[in-house]
């Protein structure tokens, strides 16, 4: 009988320590060498950016702004988070360039899953995008099980979102051909004496459903130098579908100490859970009846997520910085869903365990006029899990066997190097990423087999940026990206068919415009996204092969005016995006078409005004038509998983009032889909069909700060 695999291991492997250990030789070899002429930045024309902006989603020498970064990036505010009337993360990753959101029957209008595609992307379950929390992997299992069907994030929670969208694929992986996105949760107070703030929001859809929304968030900094902060957010109710209620907790108690002037250790202590009902998809004819209608009422997502993390951070010098992180996240999650037929109940347990720790090395020296940030980075993850299906028998109530019983296991390391070479108005960063990965799968049902798979991929990449004035950044990139083998593509690994790593190949071009009062920024961006990972058959019988390939190009543009304070439109801020994206399929019977579940136009459009204690903001958001399938049917069939999905526009209203003389006290009202225009999209997984979207949405909340 074959054992199963052991538990995390602690230990590094000593082949990828000699890479680290000869890179970071390297880079004191040339500090040593230069030493004499290491001064400051200031030799090397414009301003490189401070070395000590750590905990920034690409590290020490991408910068801790946008402003000079080479390539395509979007970063939200918390202010820009609560203008939007947003109520999920979802509707604020809709206004950012060459994003767009889906749903799909397992988690339709729920908080549940993140479903992001970038740039004509897969977004069901956001499978190419590397996302994080606070700079850690928010899957269950970065390589084994990147799909974010469980997502432990709330938007009550978070202060920033980082969207970059190329140009970053050397710092994080593996799946990064879709950009990195960084979620930033409320920072710890710098501050003595306690400070934080309690709100409560109430929605009210036109059509079923109603929840309410809390959070508070608290926190100080001792005379010890010890900082702390705890942020609880929750939800309780439902959304608009019959029976699709849900409740949400998301805990966190983050912590700061000051170990020195130079030094800090930091971390976060979490705890998140979920439980969702879930309507799934309606055949033609029964969207026509009432396309609000639950007919899959037992169907139901939960599940739970633990979390530790830690880094240890030292400004050693002007020149010099190091910083150790290791994280530990312990999850488990449950759904049940109705088969296709309606003739049994599919349930799906699964566990996963993920461990990591991560150093980093970045040292500064300048020759000359030329100045050089040097980073030398590694990274042990260590994943383990188990996965269990098994189908209850709706007329009899008898379960069936389970169909399968597997042990998930994966140790990857990796090891980058890239170097950030100031030149006067240049910066050029030439880097690489290396990945080891070893997989093994064991699965127990019918018969005890063991599958392994051993990847090894290098990753260079090219970033170039050229600061034409103190506003004007132009800039290009290339960068090599890829995706891990998933635990289930295991299953048809063999000598015939070695299953290898999905790769892609980008490239973007663009500039970026940033004053006091205008931000503009347009990108043209070009993926070919090779040797993807398909499943061809269904059931017992699915396997994969490396067969598929898509092209992906198109223009991001983004815009923001704030007009000048001391003219007529004083208090006025206008903003909009557009974005165009041609995404074909280039393998097989439907190669140049579209791929399915994205549009070839999206664009935002709005404006906040302030005028003393008032706030008033309109925005709207748009996508063109899509397809349903690789065919690009345009009819619709009777069970409403496949033909056109309509474009449409939609429309929000919010007044925010900051009460006089009561320090603190903030109510706002708003409305989403302020026409309560009729919308809907489709899915072709377990519980296909058409799903509405969201009608018009009322809400009132107040927020007291302290």
């Amino acid at each position: 009988m074959a054992a199963t695999r052991s538990p995390l291991p602690f230990s590094l492997r000593p082949c990828a320590l000699v890479i680290a250990l000869a890179s970071l030789g390297a880079s004191l070899a040339a500090q040593a060498q230069d030493a004499n002429g290491a001064n400051s930045a200031d030799n090397a024309g414009p301003i490189l950016e401070s070395i000590q902006v750590s905990s920034n989603l690409l590290g020490t020498s991408m910068a801790a702004s946008t402003k000079n970064f080479a390539g395509a990036r979007t970063l939200v505010q918390k202010d820009d988070i609560e203008r939007s009337g947003a109520s999920s993360v979802s509707d604020v990753m809709r206004r950012i360039p060459g994003v767009q959101i889906s749903d799909n029957s397992g988690s339709a209008g729920s908080a549940v899953s993140l479903n992001i595609g970038v740039r004509g992307l897969a977004g069901r379950y956001s499978p190419r995008s590397t996302v994080l929390l606070d700079g850690i992997p928010m899957s269950v299992a970065p390589y084994g099980q990147p799909q974010l069907s469980f997502a432990p994030v709330s938007l009550a929670n978070i202060e920033t979102v980082d969207v970059v969208r190329g140009g970053g694929a050397v710092r994080f992986g593996p799946q990064n051909v879709g950009g990195i996105i960084n979620f930033k949760t409320r920072r710890v107070p710098a501050t003595a004496g306690v400070t934080g703030d309690a709100t409560v929001r109430y929605n009210a859809y036109s059509e079923v459903g109603h929840n309410t929304q809390a959070s508070v968030f608290a926190g100080t900094q001792l005379d010890n130098g010890l900082g702390l902060a705890v942020l609880y957010s929750g939800i309780r109710g439902s959304d608009w579908r019959v029976a699709s209620d849900e409740k949400v907790n998301d805990f966190a108690l983050k912590f700061r100490y000051d170990l020195s002037p130079t030094a800090e250790i930091y971390g976060k202590l979490s705890y998140y859970d979920v439980n969702s009902r879930t309507p799934g998809g309606l055949t033609a004819a029964q969207y026509q009846q009432d396309p609000f209608q639950n007919t899959r009422r037992g169907d139901f997502w939960s599940g739970e997520r633990k979390a530790f993390d830690i880094g240890y951070l030292n400004a050693i010098s002007g020149t010099q910085e190091v910083e150790v992180r290791a994280y530990y996240n312990k999850s488990s999650r449950q759904s049940t869903l109705v088969n296709a037929t309606g003739t049994g109940m599919g349930h799906q347990p699964r566990n996963y365990e993920t461990m990591a720790v991560e150093p980093r090395y970045t040292q500064r020296f300048t020759t000359g006029k030329v100045t050089q940030d040097l980073t030398v980075g590694y990274r042990y993850l260590a994943e383990r899990a188990d996965e269990s299906v098994y189908n209850v028998v709706i007329a009899t109530g008898v379960q069936q066997a389970p169909t399968r019983f597997a042990d998930n296991a994966t140790d990857a390391q990796a090891v980058y190097i890239d170097n950030k070479i100031a030149i006067d108005a240049w910066r050029i960063t030439p880097g690489v990423r290396y990945e080891h990965i070893r997989t093994e799968r064991i699965n127990h049902l019918p018969a005890d087999e063991s599958i392994e798979l051993i990847n090894n991929k290098a990753l260079p990449s090219l970033n170039v940026a050229y600061l034409l004035n103190s506003n004007t950044t132009l800039f290009a990139n290339y960068n090599s990206s890829f995706g891990a083998v998933q635990n289930t593509q295991l299953n048809a690994q063999s000598g015939k068919n070695p299953l290898q790593p999905e790769l892609a190949k980008t490239a973007e071009l663009g500039a970026r415009w940033k004053s006091g009062q205008l931000s503009a920024e347009a990108t043209l961006f070009n993926i070919k996204f090779d040797n993807q990972i398909q499943s061809v058959g269904s059931g017992s019988n699915v396997t994969f092969y490396n067969v598929g390939a898509t092209h992906h190009r198109g223009l991001e543009t983004a815009l923001d005016y704030r007009f000048d304070q001391s003219g007529p439109l004083a208090g006025l801020n206008a903003y909009a995006t557009y974005t165009y994206t041609k995404a074909t399929l280039q393998d097989g019977a439907n190669a140049g078409n579209d791929v399915p579940y994205y549009s070839r136009n999206t664009d935002t459009v709005g404006a906040h005004y302030q005028l003393g204690a008032w706030g008033v903001d309109l925005s709207s958001s748009h996508q063109s038509r899509q397809f349903a399938d690789d065919a690009n049917t345009v009819a619709e069939s009777a069970k409403g998983d496949v033909g056109l999905i309509p474009a449409f526009r939609t429309w929000n209203a919010q007044v925010k009032w900051k009460v006089p003389g009561q320090a603190g006290l903030e109510l706002l009202a708003g409305v989403n889909n302020l026409a309560d225009k009729r919308y809907f999209t489709r899915t072709n997984d377990g519980n296909l069909g058409k799903m509405v979207g969201a009608p018009r949405m009322v809400y009132l909340q107040g927020r007291l700060a302290f």
